[in-house]
């Protein structure tokens, strides 16, 4: 495998992952989204720590029902007025809901071209939103430069999201997300490695011969 089809492995792989953590983040997972766990192939990741989290992760989607996981989502994320944790970026960036870090998160996806869809209720500093726009832009096929994605990636995620996936482990009602939360750290911690070896690499490629 040369370099280049190697990246565009890595970045296939960081799509879908987003793609599957906004699934899991944005409602309690259907039936079908427990069998996709299944049949992911945890080796498929190049990261030893990520890997495992993921087997972990296969092993409790096998063992529960999607009924089972709506009280969980339910009193971790919704509660009554509130849940366990509060999934959104304003109020890890600020402590409230709808401030300053919402607003400068809708320039920088209106730069991108990026609008909420209109039956969406959940503001775009929802975690499952920011997987979401994540996987779009990571995709190869949108044509979103790695600057472009590190700096959204740094702006909007890695400044608060590892602490949310530490929270949500933490959580007192949650099982199965306990180890969604032990996923989601790990992810992050191989993003930050990843752009650090795509800054290593365009500087590479920028040296006089």
């Amino acid at each position: 495998m040369n370099a280049s089809t190697q990246w565009e492995e890595e970045d296939r792989l960081r799509t879908n992952l987003y793609g599957l953590m906004a699934g899991l983040l944005a409602r309690p997972p259907k039936a079908e989204l427990l069998r996709l766990l299944d049949v992911v192939r945890a080796d498929a990741t190049v990261d030893r720590p990520l890997a495992h989290c993921w087997r972990d992760l296969q092993d409790q989607a096998a063992g529960v029902t999607a009924g089972e996981l709506e009280g969980e989502f339910q009193s971790l994320f919704i509660g009554l007025g509130r849940g366990e944790v509060v999934p959104y970026g304003s109020y890890y960036l600020s402590g409230r809901l709808m401030d300053k870090p919402l607003a400068r998160l809708r320039g920088d996806l209106a730069e991108l071209g990026i609008e909420r869809r209109p039956e969406i209720r959940e503001t775009e500093d929802h975690a499952a939103a920011l997987c979401e726009t994540m996987a779009l832009i990571s995709d190869p096929q949108t044509g979103v430069s790695g600057e472009r994605q590190q700096a959204f990636y740094s702006h909007h995620l890695a400044s608060w999201m590892p602490r949310f996936f530490t929270d949500l482990q933490a959580a007192p009602s949650a099982f199965f997300y306990r180890t969604v939360g032990r996923v989601g750290k790990a992810f992050m911690a191989l993003e930050r490695n990843y752009f650090s070896d795509m800054r290593c690499r365009y500087e590479e490629a920028a040296q006089p011969l």
